[in-house]
């Protein structure tokens, strides 16, 4: 038992640190920082009770920022412009390897980062339309 608990911190730790180490990438590239910020810290909270006293604040600055991302048409166009030149650039430099980091690898990085992008501008949308149907 103590090394499935070793195992599944071990696990906790790389996911969370993963997700805040993109999240913080994303805070000055074009993304959803905040809520991955939001998902490392949530990883790491449930293995290990001292992160989660930055849950709240984040949780909150990050809904707030969810929201303002759909708040017009003209952001949700920008987004998902975004998300399509992505796409685009990952067809791109995956089908091209004689570019510079040319290849599927950083084609494959390039496509999920614009697959991300949809799910999370989704996920704004549609929690940001329930929460002023109700409130």
């Amino acid at each position: 038992m103590h090394r499935r608990n070793a195992l599944r911190r071990g696990a906790a730790l790389i996911a969370g640190a993963a997700l805040l180490l993109i999240g913080i990438a994303l805070l000055v590239l074009p993304g959803p920082g905040l809520l991955l910020i939001l998902a490392g810290l949530l990883v790491l909270a449930d293995q290990f009770p001292a992160v989660a006293r930055y849950v709240d604040p984040v949780r909150v600055r990050a809904m707030r920022a969810a929201g303002e991302s759909v708040s017009s048409p003209v952001r949700i166009a920008g987004s998902s412009l975004a998300a399509a030149a992505l796409m685009a650039a990952g067809l791109f430099w995956g089908l091209m390897p004689d570019l510079p980091f040319g290849g599927w690898p950083t084609g494959a990085g390039l496509i999920l980062s614009s697959l991300l992008l949809i799910a999370l501008l989704v996920y704004s949308y549609r929690t940001t339309r329930v929460r002023r149907r109700t409130g």
